[in-house]
């Protein structure tokens, strides 16, 4: 005789769609069984089926989409999304971005004026709390499917001695021309990493629950390895991979 599954029921409806998802029963993209049919099938009510739902949200497994049901989402499932990173210049001497995508901005960045935390400052090699002039930016594209959230700072101290100690220098792109003109041979540096958004992040991102995000940040250098500026790029982690040539 089986033993006994002594876990609370949610726990068992829980772990059964886990199990499913996972060795393809239920195939990512394809709707779960209804919590009206989960419910009848375990015995259980419906505010039992939806802790069950809400602890596979939390670890990413299924999408709830309001008046179709629960979808499930499968980790080993290819990205819908692969966008390849970096910055090239064009023969007109622009810059733009490897992907190609052309985002729009939800309203023109206003440059503000902030101080350098120290992560950041460290980045940057100049001391914690130094001024920079900041812009803030939710980007879309593809008709408003594609977003993310990009923020441009550029130290004080790089600004000295340039037309920019009188006038605000522009956000990235046209922040790069900016910095050529100045004469400087610009290079790039990207560090990825993930991490959960703050709630203000999930709403203007639009992520399903226990969807993570991607951090960029992207540092500007000069040919002499001099950081002039750096970038903070917030992207859905759910259904985007980043390529990276070498």
């Amino acid at each position: 005789m089986p033993p006994k599954n002594t876990q609370p029921k949610y726990r068992q409806i829980a772990d059964y769609l886990r199990e499913g998802i996972l060795d393809g029963t239920f195939p990512a993209g394809q709707p779960l069984p209804s919590e009206d049919a989960l419910a009848k099938q375990f015995g259980v009510t419906r505010p039992t089926v939806r802790q069950g739902l809400t602890e596979l949200r939390a670890s990413g497994l299924v999408e709830a989409i309001m008046g179709r049901g629960t979808f499930a989402r499968s980790p080993h499932g290819r990205p819908s999304l692969t966008r390849p990173r970096g910055v090239r210049r064009t023969s007109d001497g622009q810059y733009v971005e490897a992907d190609g995508i052309r985002w729009t901005d939800a309203e023109p960045p206003v440059a503000t004026r902030t101080d350098a935390p120290l992560a950041l400052a460290d980045l940057l090699r100049i001391p914690p709390g130094e001024p920079m002039f900041t812009y803030d930016a939710l980007q879309t594209a593809d008709q408003g499917r594609l977003r993310q959230l990009h923020r441009t700072y550029v130290p004080f101290s790089v600004l000295i001695d340039t037309k920019y100690e009188e006038e605000a220098p522009p956000p990235a792109p046209e922040l790069y021309t900016a910095l050529a003109d100045l004469g400087h041979e610009l290079h790039f540096t990207e560090y990825v990493r993930t991490r959960m958004p703050l709630p203000d992040q999930a709403q203007a991102l639009r992520l399903a629950d226990g969807v993570p995000l991607m951090h960029v940040l992207r540092v500007t250098l000069t040919e002499a390895e001099r950081p002039l500026a750096l970038e903070e790029f917030h992207l859905p982690g759910g259904e985007l991979e980043l390529s990276f040539r070498l």
